[in-house]
């Protein structure tokens, strides 16, 4: 099982900490080294998609929901 932890910041990214591998539209493996952390996009509007470029700071979008109460973790 991998050590990757993601972390749901509010009103921002999802922090990702790896190692962990993240595979593209192409099927290509990326892997992200233990200990590296980068945000990936949480509202859409980020041009570097998957990953966050801050437009999540200009864009109107707030992401303070709570977690949800029927979630697989729940």
């Amino acid at each position: 099982m991998s050590d990757a932890t993601i972390t749901v910041r509010p009103g921002g990214p999802y922090l990702l900490t790896g190692p962990v591998t993240i595979l593209d539209p192409a099927g290509e493996s990326h892997e992200i080294p233990a200990g590296k952390t980068f945000g990936l996009c949480r509202c859409g509007g980020s041009a570097r998609k998957p990953f966050c470029d801050g437009t999540h700071k200009t864009n109107g979008f707030s992401g303070t929901d709570a977690w949800p109460a029927d979630s697989p973790a729940s």
